[in-house]
């Protein structure tokens, strides 16, 4: 994220303006790494507040005239103060931008309100909620920092205390928080964090320096003028902070615990017409994973193929006087042509081209990781690898392209999206779904991605290598349920989504026509990368080499080559070990799960049975871990997505399970939506029968 920095100083402490002009710069050239993209400063002294900022990287920031004009102003009061007790206070930030764009400068920090001015590392990912609920809040930035800094004045008008209003907003937000500011009608200064993401070095009654990382701060301090030597650098844990008196220079530490009084306070807002959300993000996380255990007992109830592990839940499914389903009855093996096929393709055109063969699309998933490895190493050959990152790619799959490119030596060509624009479009289209549910348009969250096939074909072009390998294609992987909610039977042939028939295509883009109809909220401004995805999956030209068509898909063999060969990494949050290189897979999967008991691992376990790779119990077995939904992946998504977790949640968990309306309509019952049982929260939205397809 972004890096904040700053210092406190005593003016009678006997360090020489020139030590803080310097220090100042060194912070800055420091923090850089942890964002690009702008770089602004506030100095406070004398009971006067200086701000400059600019869309600049810090390196360039602090060589502008407007950097150099603000110290030469601000030496002459720090000589006048001399005498006195008045502290000098500089807040520094180095920004990389998540929300509200940095070519408007006014969105980038410091953020400046009446009241506060203050820096922020993080992201509140409930602004919008935030703003909603305090509507006689007016907003004038697009970044997520000046709720946080509004709710902080309202909250003192109020109770008084900037102790205590420090403490409820930071209750009330969601996400990460790690800011410094100052709060003018006071004259104090305030450090506080939710994450631990501020480390400070202070010499009592002198001088206090902070920084975002503790070798930043480390750095800083070894200028021998600030006589921090023997001082040690301490980290302002989680949940607390700093208030800093700047008229007689004292300190004083403090947890950001909510007094009981605070509901008190809270009903005030009510009364006055103003809706308050208190959020409790520990207490509401621990709740939701009790919640699927207590799902996993249903589900566990649910009756199954007695051959492969396929629910009645699942569509068009149909089952024969044995128990055994008509995917089962329609499934042929599998039959691979064969590595020479694959290297008479790929050695065919360029046998004699010594630097590369082909180009292999790389995910960082465990399939392409183990393509990569195959075509190099175990075939001899040459691959340029090449990644889409549309802003869903994992830090896991990140660090694991590097082990791999690193270790075989191979070139990597990295093309990236516009991940904010993505990301923002997955964000209106997830609020446009949980608006009207419905399993068949789930797939619309992953059509940012679609644009990688796009530029497979153009990177083609501009090296010249002909051939593009796709380590996707296994027809174990056949997910017939997300089509089967369209209404479309064998929805992807031999693994290749491509390969769908024209039928089938034109009954797809009729329901996706039906569904944009009946929920309008789907007209956004993501509808041209919408439409984008459905054009290249299912009509731009394409030539393909599917990998698994020519060689056998092992999973043994390709996870114990990735851990021994290459120290792959696998998620921390799950068992499952396939597509967690797609942030997006926990929220997809987490809502099939929910709302029909399983997920795709149920899909390839089924397969696996069927091929004689696993038993009908160890399949079993696999699938109810693999599906747990993944707590920590989750909170990811939603962060970086900027979506209230609560809210989707909650709407979700309403939504009527298919498992349950089975059940129900067994013993003669009506299938009510399920209410998800967590505490501290605002009541669930109201009460809809959702179409599920």
């Amino acid at each position: 994220m972004c890096g904040i920095f700053g210092l406190f100083l005593n003016s009678q402490s006997g360090i020489p303006f020139e030590t803080i002009r310097g220090t100042t710069d060194r912070l800055f050239q420091l923090s850089e790494s942890r964002g690009k993209e702008a770089a602004g400063i506030a100095i406070s002294i004398d009971r006067k507040v200086y701000v400059k900022k600019q869309p600049l990287r810090a390196s360039r920031f602090i060589k502008t005239t407007e950097y150099d004009g603000l110290f030469k102003e601000v030496r002459q009061h720090f000589h006048k103060t001399k005498e006195n007790t008045t502290a000098l206070a500089l807040i520094g930030h180095t920004r990389l931008a998540t929300n509200g764009a940095f070519s408007n400068n006014q969105n980038n920090q410091p953020v400046v309100t009446k009241k506060i001015i203050g820096v922020h590392n993080g992201i509140i990912v409930n602004d919008e909620s935030l703003w909603e609920s305090f509507p006689s809040l007016k907003r004038r930035y697009a970044v997520d920092t000046e709720i946080l800094l509004r709710l902080l004045g309202r909250f003192y008008e109020k109770t008084k205390s900037l102790k205590e209003s420090i403490a409820s907003v930071f209750d009330l937000i969601e996400g990460s928080a790690s800011i410094a500011l100052f709060f003018r009608a006071t004259n104090q200064a305030v450090l506080a964090t939710n994450t631990g993401s501020l480390y400070v070095a202070k010499q009592e009654g002198k001088i206090c320096l902070f920084a975002s990382e503790e070798y930043i701060l480390k750095e800083a301090m070894k200028d021998k003028s600030l006589h921090l030597e023997k001082v040690k650098v301490t980290s302002l844990e989680s949940g607390n902070a700093l208030l800093i008196d700047l008229e007689r220079y004292s300190m004083e530490p403090f947890k950001m615990a909510v007094k009981q009084q605070l509901p008190k306070s809270l009903e005030e807002y009510k009364k006055a017409g103003i809706q308050v959300k208190v959020a409790v993000n520990t207490r509401f996380w621990s709740a939701f994973e009790e919640l699927q255990e207590q799902k996993a007992k249903t589900i566990t109830k649910v009756f199954r193929c007695t051959r492969c592990l396929l629910p009645e839940t699942m569509p068009l499914i149909e089952f024969d006087e044995e128990g055994i389903c008509n995917y089962c009855h329609a499934y042929q093996k599998l039959k691979v042509k064969g590595e020479e096929a694959l290297r008479n393709i790929l050695c065919g055109k360029h046998k004699h081209q010594k630097q590369h063969n082909c180009i292999l699309a790389f995910s960082g998933g465990r399939d392409s990781a183990y393509a990569l490895h195959h075509l190099k190493k175990v075939m001899g050959l040459n691959p340029i690898a090449y990644t889409y990152d549309w802003g869903m790619v994992t830090d896991l799959a990140r660090r694991n392209q590097a082990r791999l490119v690193g270790k075989l030596g191979v070139e990597h060509i990295i093309v990236s999206a516009d991940i904010k624009k993505k990301r923002g479009n997955i964000r209106k289209n997830v609020k446009a779904w949980l608006k009207q549910p419905d399993l068949g348009m789930v797939p619309l969250f992953m059509a940012g991605d679609k644009q990688a096939e796009y530029y497979a074909m153009k990177l083609r072009e501009k090296t010249g290598l002909g051939t593009v390998v796709y380590a996707r294609g296994n027809q174990l992987e056949n997910e017939e349920f997300k089509w089967g909610y369209c209404g479309v039977k064998n929805g992807s042939p031999k693994g290749v989504i491509h390969n769908l028939s024209w039928l089938g295509k034109l009954k797809l883009a009729g329901y996706y026509a039906k569904q944009f109809i009946t929920n309008p909220a789907y007209f956004n401004s993501s509808l041209i990368d919408s439409a984008f995805a459905y054009y290249a999956t299912y009509i731009m030209p394409t030539a393909f080499i599917y990998l698994w068509h020519y060689i056998e898909w092992d999973e043994a063999t390709i996870l114990t080559t990735l851990r021994n060969e290459y120290a792959w990494e696998t998620a921390k949050d799950t068992v499952a070990t396939w597509r967690t290189d797609d942030a997006s897979v926990p929220f997809y999967n987490y809502i099939y799960y929910t709302v029909q008991g399983f997920t795709e691992n149920d899909t390839l376990r089924s397969n696996q049975i069927r091929e004689g790779k696993l038993t009908r119990e160890d399949a079993l077995q696999v699938v109810i871990q693999e599906n747990k939904p993944r707590t920590e992946s989750l909170k990811w998504y939603f962060e970086h997505i900027g979506i209230d977790a609560k809210r989707a949640i909650e709407t979700i968990e309403a939504i009527p399970k298919r498992y349950e309306m089975i059940n129900n309509a067994a013993i003669g019952q009506t299938p009510e939506p399920s209410v998800i049982p967590l505490p501290q929260l605002s009541p669930l939205l109201e009460r809809k029968v959702f179409k599920i397809g």
